[in-house]
């Protein structure tokens, strides 16, 4: 068994013991995790002490529903992050070759590879695109034209929030096709660790069975369905993100370094 450590950024710890300072020093572009998190909703005792109830669960799927455009006849799968069904993607069909194109976020080809599939960036009866790309912001328009050819496709948008026009939702009735959403990354709430799936019922029926009952915590069903119905905070944290970003540009630029991409 591989016991190589994979990097996904976020490593302040092992920064500070290299090169000094405190975690208030630090900043952390290393993530894609907003900073300026969604302020936390009063959380019931319940939610703590009980196991996580059905009535929630059902307000937090309505809430991703609508602030989504998920379909009707498409299901959406909540998880405790996009990372438990990344993970858990690869069981739903006999391992065989995947088209992974790289650079992209490493957790798609690790979860393939453990599952014993061989990874590719010819074309492939399974393919993983991450829309926007990680690291490099890439949109891909080819995802929309027409029906899937692929026994899976993973459209991975968990960056898609900053700009929800370009999203492939509408792919979400494809056979075979399932798209992720991350809560962390545009809520800034990493640590609540949520997670969707949206696709056909059919398609989503063995990952259901997978994650089995109470697969999300009480707290974070409070918390998912809050920010997922406040549109206002995510219309404004758009407009905040966008400038906040070309003021990044500008300050990389002026360090005569050229950005490369969309990030």
């Amino acid at each position: 068994m591989s016991t190589t450590r994979r990097d996904h950024g976020g490593g302040i710890d092992a920064a500070i013991a290299t090169y000094g300072g405190t975690r208030s020093d630090w900043l952390d572009l290393s993530t894609g995790i907003n900073p300026v998190a969604y302020p936390l909703p009063d959380i019931a005792p319940s939610d703590w002490t009980a196991l996580p109830d059905s009535s929630a669960m059902a307000d937090l799927l309505s809430a991703a529903r609508i602030f989504w455009s998920v379909p009707d006849e498409a299901d959406i799968l909540a998880a405790p992050g996009a990372s438990a069904l990344i993970a858990r993607i690869p069981a739903l069909r006999p391992a065989g070759k995947v088209q992974i194109t790289t650079k992209t976020y490493n957790e798609h080809a690790a979860a393939f590879r453990a599952a014993g599939w061989h990874i590719t960036d010819q074309d492939a009866p399974a393919k993983v695109i991450v829309h926007p790309n990680n690291p490099d912001g890439r949109l891909w328009s080819g995802a929309a034209n027409g029906p899937s050819d692929k026994s899976l496709l993973v459209i991975d948008e968990s960056f898609c929030d900053v700009t929800p026009a370009h999203s492939h939702i509408d792919k979400s009735l494809t056979p075979g096709v399932i798209l992720l959403k991350s809560f962390g990354k545009f809520w800034g709430l990493a640590g609540a660790r949520l997670g969707f799936a949206i696709g056909l019922p059919e398609t989503l029926a063995p990952l259901k069975d997978m994650l089995g009952p109470w697969a999300v915590a009480g707290p974070t069903l409070r918390i998912g369905t809050a920010a997922l119905n406040d549109q206002t905070w995510a219309n404004e944290t758009r407009s905040r993100l966008t400038q906040d970003a070309a003021r990044l540009d500008q300050m990389i630029a002026a360090t005569g370094a050229k950005p490369i991409g969309g990030t």
